[in-house]
């Protein structure tokens, strides 16, 4: 049996839903086991389920004309991963959603958040904050591609989340970060030789 603790939790971090709405909220989730390297979302289908990380990790990529992946998102425990775009509007995925580890994920159908969501007010005002904040992040985060040195970001990156840093491939970071694997692997070498 899955215990739901963790993401009533993050929900209560920003709402209040009473034990009845919980309950509502809990009987919409579909628990999930996903393989390491089997996809939850790809790209010219349409995005069915928002996904919240109980075990695992994932990231979501997409791939340029010239064959290059560029990650848009990694994600680990207690966060959430879809191609959000392709959730949000219901229209053909652009990304590929991996897992980068086997894990085990809560599924909600966007047809259920949508009806419980014009129930339940907390729950609505949950994922607008939410929604939010990872615009905001995003915002954020290509400004910091924008105007940070590539060591500049590793560092920033490595200081939020330093798990992320030790469990997630090196391609998969570095991707995230805009650089290839063997240009973070000088990088890491040269902030080692340093300390």
């Amino acid at each position: 049996m899955i215990d739901y603790t963790n993401i009533l939790n993050n929900i209560k971090r920003h709402v209040f839903l009473n034990p009845n709405e919980e309950k509502e909220f809990i009987s919409i989730l579909k628990t999930t086991k996903i393989k390491r390297r089997q996809f939850i979302d790809q790209p010219n289908q349409i995005s069915q389920y928002r996904n919240y990380v109980v075990k695992g990790s994932f990231r979501s990529y997409f791939i340029d004309n010239q064959g290059k992946e560029h990650t848009i998102q990694i994600a680990i425990e207690d966060w959430f991963v879809s191609d959000f775009y392709s959730y949000i509007t219901q229209t053909p995925a652009t990304l590929f959603v991996e897992a980068l580890e086997d894990s085990i994920i809560l599924q909600m159908t966007y047809d259920d958040i949508e009806g419980l969501c014009k129930k339940i007010h907390g729950l609505s005002e949950f994922f607008r904050v939410t929604t939010e904040k990872a615009f905001a992040f995003s915002r954020k985060r290509a400004l910091s591609n924008l105007s940070m040195t590539a060591e500049e970001r590793y560092l920033e990156f490595n200081d939020r989340y330093p798990s992320i840093v030790k469990r997630v491939p090196q391609y998969a970071l570095a991707s995230y970060l805009g650089m290839s694997a063997e240009f973070l692997s000088k990088i890491k070498k040269r902030i080692s030789l340093k300390s």
